[in-house]
């Protein structure tokens, strides 16, 4: 066999190993990016104006952590073949199966108000009014959700997906000086010293990378797309590109905001977006359509996650490849959330800057619960034979569950004894 040969069928192999990813891929790389919503805009573009470049390291940290905890979500789902919160039923009992489903929609229908404070932000920057903003958007995820098959629906989410990436761009227009970036951002450092608003800062950036949604969500979509366990493999590489570009975008919003507004005191990515448009307006609108387009795509996904664990729970039916007659709880649940919550963005006087920050903050105090179930799923020999968790990842989720519960006790004892970091 001649080079042309060899090369020929490497070729060929490597087309199909392509192929096949494409069939596979969807969840991972959508609830990652997903995770990249508008609350999660506004927490990196505050982060990128508060303390410049300084914890892009952090955010760096966070690749292998959202990794390691939602690639067990591909796992549990590809084995069992049911969601997150009715293995938690099974595996739990009623009582703390309650408790894991009440928090996933506390969090869930909060989060989903803060993607509607986005979507309205960037587009009131352009004109729009609120009221129509939120009847377009409740229009356009109707049109999304009720076509009756997942396939379509994953496609057009990864659409979505593809123009979270817009940030990348607007970071190399305003031309950040590298030798700032490497010298500032990947050295470790705390800006400011140990004190309550860096513990804030740096919970906040947590609990928008690694959400309980995110759980949920992921392993109700690999269960939705009909993933086997043979497809494990790419479905672990698909989480593991998802991981690796959230955070991609993620610091090249702080790099946006830390070169241009460093030093600002901004509330949201939306004034951010304003404060851009005044220096360049290439730049401000990119962050605006970045701020819209993480919304719309956060709320797709959260939407979704809540009314897959529902049915899960109560037996309903709940795929997205029924349509609304073979699913009406599914859908009823679904368009009910996202009602309610854009019709909060419609109260006069809401606090919705304050809505957007803590949100972040709760969903990574509630996020150790969701963890330990995870984990303890994992371990189940008998339910997940060769796929049970490993020794090493079993140390790695508990090193990130007692992580996450330390910087919430000492963020907790710093809002209590604020000058004890001083």
């Amino acid at each position: 066999m001649n080079f042309f040969s060899k090369l020929y069928y490497k070729l060929r192999k490597m087309w199909k190993a392509i192929q096949l990813y494409l069939v596979i891929a969807g969840p991972g790389i959508v609830v990652m990016v997903a995770d990249n919503d508008a609350g999660g805009i506004t927490t990196y573009a505050a982060t990128g104006a508060k303390f410049g470049y300084h914890l892009i390291w952090f955010l760096l940290l966070l690749i292998p952590v959202a990794y390691y905890v939602q690639e067990m979500t591909v796992r549990l789902g590809a084995v069992t073949k049911r969601g997150l919160a009715e293995a938690i039923f099974d595996g739990f009992g009623a009582t703390w199966g309650w408790y894991a489903l009440i928090d996933l929609m506390l969090v869930n229908w909060l989060t989903l108000v803060t993607e509607f404070i986005g979507m309205t932000a960037a587009l009131h920057i352009f004109g729009v009014p609120p009221w129509l903003t939120v009847t377009g958007v409740v229009t356009l995820m109707a049109i999304i959700v009720l076509n009756g098959r997942y396939w379509t629906w994953e496609k057009i989410a990864l659409l979505f997906c593809a123009l979270n990436l817009i940030y990348i761009p607007a970071a190399f227009m305003i031309h950040p000086s590298l030798a700032d970036i490497i010298k500032g951002g990947l050295i470790p450092n705390f800006p400011g010293g140990f004190n309550g608003q860096l513990f804030f800062f740096l919970m906040a950036n947590i609990g928008t990378t690694i959400a309980p949604w995110m759980l949920f969500f992921q392993q109700s979509a690999v269960v939705d797309k009909g993933m086997q366990e043979k497809d494990i493999p790419w479905g672990k590489f698909d989480t593991l590109l998802g991981s690796a570009l959230t955070v991609v975008v993620a610091v090249f919003i702080v790099i946006v905001t830390g070169t241009t507004l460093n030093g600002t005191d901004i509330e949201s990515a939306g004034q951010a977006a304003e404060h851009l448009m005044q220096t360049d307006r290439y730049v401000g609108t990119f962050m605006a359509i970045g701020l819209f387009d993480a919304g719309l795509l956060g709320a797709i996904c959260i939407s979704l996650a809540s009314s897959w664990a529902f049915g899960e729970i109560f037996g309903w039916a709940h795929s997205l490849n029924q349509n609304i007659k073979q699913a009406p709880w599914f859908y009823a649940s679904y368009f009910f959330a996202l009602i309610t919550a854009g019709l909060v963005v419609l109260i006069p006087g809401a606090p919705l800057v304050l809505i957007t920050l803590f949100v972040q903050v709760i969903a990574v105090t509630l996020l150790p619960a969701a963890l330990v179930f995870l984990i303890l799923l994992l371990n189940d020999r008998h339910t997940m034979g060769d796929y049970c968790n490993s020794v090493w990842q079993n140390l790695t989720g508990g090193f990130i569950v007692a992580a996450i519960v330390i910087l919430s006790s000492l963020y907790g004892i710093s809002v209590m004894f604020p000058n004890l970091f001083e």
